[in-house]
């Protein structure tokens, strides 16, 4: 059975009256398929202004925070600088060490002695620092 053969008899439609009706659907689909391009498009462009300036502010945040954390940082630097030679070594405790393992045994024994000694040095140290 032929395609066309389930019209009937008076429904058929000229070639000419179907090729406009066509046209014309392509050409409304196609003006419609053009806007909704337009739309995304200027969607598109909008997001991208909106993700250069989230860009931009997150570069100058990150630039911020690079500058703080430099500054802190030459100030524990500086901090550190300021306090060298202000601490005892060693070899500035070996009179304090003989002294106290000499004692052993007498008075407040060694560990007490020791403790309070680092104690002075520590809260003197604290102080010198706090004065500065």
């Amino acid at each position: 059975m032929p395609l066309w053969g389930h019209m009937m008899t008076g429904e058929s439609v000229p070639l000419r009256e179907h090729l406009a009706a066509l046209r014309s659907d392509d050409l409304r689909f196609n003006e419609e398929r053009d806007r909704r391009y337009h739309e995304v498009n200027v969607e598109r462009e909008k997001a991208l202004k909106i993700k250069e300036e989230a860009d931009r502010r997150a570069l100058e945040l990150a630039r911020e925070i690079q500058a703080f954390r430099d500054e802190k940082a030459n100030g524990l630097l500086e901090l550190v600088k300021s306090e060298r030679g202000s601490y005892a070594t060693n070899k500035d405790l070996e009179p304090i060490k003989s002294y106290v393992s000499s004692q052993t045994g007498r008075g407040l024994g060694m560990y007490a002695l020791f403790s309070m000694i680092m104690t002075v040095v520590t809260a003197a140290i604290a102080v010198a620092v706090f004065l500065k």
